[in-house]
């Protein structure tokens, strides 16, 4: 399962290796606690053995084994443990003790089985002094291991009380601090979803860490974009609104003058006046559809493979017409192919602008000449054209929405540049205006090749 929750994932990091660390630690303090009940266990068999030793002698000429109580009490440890022993000579003679008890190796102890209990076992030699053959004897201890495996869990659960107790502080420092931590975060949220907010002002959160600070900064700096672009589509709208409302006035008068006109000639001319009008206000909208569909995420991205040569072929036929109306050269120059990769209905819809631009503005019998050619990894597109130009200072201008050259003569919407710049830094280029050397508009265009 998933976990969403950063809080939940920074914990799960942090407190699941130490539990794995916790439980190898674990492990090897079970090692340890066996380790040391051995330990403590031979050392007790090795007392005891000892006790039991030093209490044999010669008396009267006879080797006489006793066996102190205090062999035997030493493994009261309040588990109930029993204790077997058993001493004999050098021979093998018994003196005392179970004779049934297994021998352990001398000086190693060794578990073994005994009258259905577990026994650790050791054996010790010792020297009895006038004993003769009999010496040296060797004593034999065990002791079952209730004790023992009392000690191993006694040692084990106090190893696992500390590990548990140390993953459980963990993790409470660790939700305490990714709670103090995550504060900067939570005031971001807030803020950002805060009901007094009624604008895309800046967020500022005191306090944020250095970690969070570039998410602030990001924030607001798409805050910033998305407020620019929010201000241009008011004024895109108020512009449009504006543009509109004339043209569709002057329909309105037109229509009316037509419909009092009695006369045959006045009221073919008023509709022929009314057709004119129609055609410009539907080439208005079509180019504000075509600028609200260039515009950055109108559109689904595209990646088309187009040749611009052929695009460029194809607009010239379709302007073709238009040309001849009034007499312009309209000329194409090419070298082969010249592909490029982007949308390829907005590429060929920047060719339309810019040829029907370079076709308004060129005077009766002028010439207008689209070039294209492929240079230094980019492809160029020129379109130039004999007509009045634009000066140098309104150049960057003439991109804006509406904007239109004063003192210009031509009916244009304003929109055809805007619309090939959008085109064209969306494809990943450039656009350029520049003086013909005859005079008249040069716009240069540069994409990448594909």
């Amino acid at each position: 399962m998933r976990i969403n929750s950063l809080r939940l994932q920074l914990l799960a990091w942090v407190v699941l290796p130490l539990a794995g660390l916790a439980t190898i630690n674990l492990w090897t303090s079970q090692r340890n606690a066996l380790a040391t009940a051995d330990l403590v266990t031979d050392r007790m068999l090795v007392g005891s053995a000892r006790a039991i030793a030093e209490q044999v002698a010669m008396v009267d000429g006879v080797l006489d084994a006793t066996v102190p109580p205090a062999a035997i009490e030493m493994f009261d440890t309040g588990d109930r443990d029993s204790v077997y022993y058993r001493v004999e000579t050098a021979a093998g003679r018994l003196l005392t003790g179970y004779p049934d008890l297994p021998e352990a190796p001398r000086h190693a102890s060794v578990e073994a089985p005994y009258r259905d209990h577990q026994l650790r076992l050791l054996t010790l030699g010792h020297a009895v002094i006038g004993a003769g053959g009999d010496s040296p004897i060797t004593v034999t201890v065990g002791v079952t291991l209730a004790g023992h495996d009392a000690m191993v869990k006694r040692l084990w659960f106090s190893a696992f009380a500390q590990q548990l107790a140390l993953v459980v502080i963990a993790g409470v420092f660790v939700l305490l601090g990714l709670r103090r931590g995550l504060a900067p975060l939570i005031r971001l949220r807030d803020a950002v979803r805060s009901p007094n907010r009624s604008d895309l002002d800046p967020v500022e959160v005191p306090g944020a860490q250095s970690e969070i600070r570039p998410l602030i900064d990001a924030l607001n700096a798409y805050m910033e974009r998305v407020r620019a672009q929010m201000a241009a589509q008011r004024r895109f709208i108020a512009n449009a609104a504006h543009q509109l409302r004339t043209p569709l006035a002057l329909l309105s008068t037109q229509a009316s003058y037509a419909l009092r006109e009695s006369a045959a000639d006045a009221r073919h001319e008023a509709l022929v006046a009314l057709q004119a009008s129609s055609g410009k206000l539907a080439r208005l909208a079509e180019q504000l559809l075509t600028l609200s569909r260039a515009e950055p995420g109108s559109r689904r991205p595209r990646a088309d493979r187009i040749d611009l040569t052929e695009a460029a072929r194809h607009v010239l036929e379709t302007q073709a017409p238009a040309a001849i109306v009034r007499n312009i050269d309209l000329g194409l120059e090419e070298a082969g192919p010249v592909p490029v990769t982007g949308d390829g209905t907005m590429l060929r819809e920047m060719i339309v602008n810019l040829v029907d631009n370079a076709l308004r503005y060129s005077p009766v019998g002028g010439r207008v000449t689209v070039s294209l050619a492929a240079l230094d990894g980019e492809a160029v597109l020129t379109v130039a054209d004999n007509g009045p130009g634009i000066p140098a200072d309104e150049r960057e201008h003439v991109f804006e929405r509406f904007y239109r050259v004063a003192g210009s003569s031509e009916q244009g919407s304003g929109l055809g540049l805007a619309i090939v710049r959008e085109v064209v830094e969306n494809a990943g280029g450039h656009v350029t205006l520049g003086d013909g050397a005859a005079g008249g508009l040069v716009v240069e265009v540069r994409l990448p090749l594909a």
